[in-house]
């Protein structure tokens, strides 16, 4: 099973293609003068790219190996993932996007000084960052995938193949900017959904067809039914994935930067909430396929699968040994799953990188430091979107010498995206949470984190560590006896205390690390003194709370949610003059006619506005 030449002229085009877009928009347009058009693209995006974007963002190699291993291994119970896309896509297009997008934001963190203070927007920032660092190790992780891949199957040099994505991608989003990562993205997400199709395909038909298929799941109880256990120590059930999923979706698509960047970039309101709901259809379509794809490779191995014969070393190893055993004899198809699990990987790393420059650029550099020119000031982000690149290149590099042990520490990072959903809650729905409450309710949260995600990884490591005794040489005393004993050694006991707590199933992280921030961020800010109405700028608040409480008196409800009468237009806030005052007293330059155009913008106070985006 080697590659052809149809492949590498295939995985070749790939590259190109994608150096090519990005060309393309750094010598066509604006050029990529002002940081405006490099980092948002000019807010002039529409609704197609821009949720296809959304979807590549997150649909990593990882993504594309995991889902179908997570079948063929457990069965469909994963697939109820897809109930939580639901509320994870609604809440973002009807709370999040209105919030930010009415802010007149670049990066979402300034939402957070405008809320608390510069201390929580930093804080914030420099969370994010080391979330998205976490996406670093999508190289190392490719490279972990497809070691047994690239070199024993392809014929790649691994470490070739791993610098040519790099420099690639490096190129188009340093160029390029915004606009050329949301079009290679686009690009990149038709390329991963042929290669998937492809492969089901063909293996569906080589397998004797789609009831053929489904025949074979069901008899090898790989068709799982609705688990409605309400236990979240297990590890996929309906609620950890219907429910629990729903923080994770709103981790990624509300509040994280990569993906509000992209709102921002839309031409209006209304577009950027459209993308939104379009990214539920594309996000079923791809889980679907991933469960046909796990279904197909169950039907082509059965319990006899390649990693229990040893022609790999694990389960995603697997995914990738039975797409060439698959299109082994078809030239060109090989070839288009690589450039497939390649797109995936670009798509991520792209995003990282632009989302790291802005924030880099907009919440750490630009205020505190001197006024600069829009030219010096786009310059600089080109280099900080070029030194992420480098960063991520190098990190690649220690992470194949030191092995699995730093990949799992640096997997940790992606935990954060629970602690910085919590504070976004806290802000928007929570008027009375002051900066301090906002402060310690991060840091409990992360505290919080680390300490279940660290855990969990030790108590794993002790567990395998552990000797297994060999039931095969109990004393044949009979058979009931003997079933007795190797259900009393194989059985395990329910953790209790902490070990309950680092056994809690992955899906429910986010959940329960953004109500330890709310929690505690709110007792934090009775103990202190809660925000008065006075104090906040009502364009950073959601009534959702005045909605709740209905049945409420309406003088109580004010008190209570600090929201403004919506028949008292007297007290409505403008937010973008004092947006503008906060970023100038920051040192931010701004042009005459960027000046006018942001003072121009209607009043961002939701309360009035809320009824224009309910459903």
């Amino acid at each position: 099973m080697h590659f052809s030449t149809v492949d590498y002229v295939i995985f070749v085009l790939l590259l190109v293609a994608s150096a090519g877009i990005g060309l393309y928009y750094a010598f066509s347009g604006g050029r990529q003068r002002t940081t405006q058009e490099f980092l948002l693209a000019d807010r002039s995006m529409s609704c197609l790219p821009v949720s296809l974007s959304l979807l590549a963002t997150f649909q990593s190699a990882v993504a594309i190996l995991g889902a179908p291993s997570e079948i063929y291994t457990h069965g469909t119970q994963y697939w109820f993932l897809g109930c939580s896309y639901f509320l994870g896509l609604l809440i973002p297009a009807h709370i999040f996007i209105p919030v930010f997008y009415r802010l007149h934001l670049s990066s979402t963190y300034q939402y957070l000084e405008l809320r608390f203070s510069k201390s929580v927007r930093i804080c914030g920032t420099v969370t994010f960052i080391f979330q998205m660092i976490r996406y670093f190790h999508a190289f190392p992780l490719v490279n972990v995938y497809l070691n047994l891949f690239v070199i024993t199957v392809t014929g790649f040099d691994l470490w070739g193949a791993v610098l040519a994505m790099g420099l690639v991608c490096t190129l188009y989003t340093a160029l390029g900017g915004l606009k050329a990562v949301i079009w290679t993205d686009v690009f990149q997400t038709i390329v991963m959904f042929a290669g998937q199709l492809a492969v089901i395909i063909v293996g569906t038909h080589q397998a004797g067809g789609i009831a053929e298929v489904w025949k074979k799941a069901q008899n090898g109880s790989r068709i799982s039914g609705l688990d409605l256990n309400p236990d979240p120590l297990e590890r996929h059930t309906f609620w950890t994935l219907g429910v629990g999923g729903v923080f994770l979706m709103l981790a990624l698509y509300g509040v994280n930067q990569a993906q509000v960047q992209r709102y921002l970039s839309s031409r209006t309101e209304k577009v950027a909430i459209m993308s939104c709901y379009a990214v539920f259809p594309c996000q079923q379509i791809v889980l679907t396929m991933g469960c046909l794809m796990g279904l197909v490779m169950y039907a082509r191995y059965g319990e006899e699968s390649p990693l229990d014969k040893g022609y790999v070393k694990s389960n995603d190893q697997m995914v990738l040994y039975f797409v060439m055993d698959v299109l082994q004899d078809l030239p060109g198809l090989p070839g288009l799953f690589v450039a497939c699990l390649f797109s995936g990987a670009l798509s991520t790393i792209s995003s990282a990188f632009n989302s790291l420059a802005t924030v880099t650029m907009e919440d750490l550099i630009k205020p505190h430091v001197a006024p600069m020119t829009e030219a010096r000031a786009t310059l600089l982000s080109k280099m900080l979107a070029l030194g992420y690149g480098l960063v991520c290149l190098a990190m690649a590099y220690i992470a194949s010498l030191m092995g699995s042990v730093l990949q799992a520490a640096l997997s940790i990072f992606g935990m954060v995206g629970g602690p910085l959903l919590g504070l976004f809650c806290l802000g928007m729905f929570f008027p009375w949470a002051n900066s301090t409450g906002a402060l310690v309710g991060l840091v409990s949260g992360l505290v919080m984190a680390f300490w279940i995600g660290i855990g969990s990884f030790l108590s794993r490591m002790s567990a395998s560590a552990l000797p297994v005794m060999n039931t095969t040489i109990t004393p044949d005393v009979g058979n009931m006896t003997t079933a007795l004993m190797t259900t009393l050694i194989t059985s395990k006991p329910r953790p209790s205390g902490v070990q309950a707590l680092y056994s809690l199933s992955y899906m429910w992280y986010s959940a329960h690390n953004s109500a330890t921030v709310v929690v505690v961020g709110l007792l934090v800010s009775f103990l202190t003194g809660p925000s008065k109405e006075k104090d906040l700028n009502p364009g950073t608040i959601y009534p959702v709370l005045g909605n709740l409480l209905f049945f409420l008196p309406q003088r109580y409800r004010e008190k209570l949610c600090c929201v403004t009468p919506l028949d008292d237009k007297s007290k409505v806030m403008d937010c973008q003059p004092y947006l503008m005052t906060r970023k100038e007293s920051n040192g931010v330059a701004y042009t005459e006619e960027e000046g006018e155009q942001k003072t121009t913008q209607p009043t961002c106070n939701l309360a009035h506005t809320v009824q224009e985006t309910a459903l």
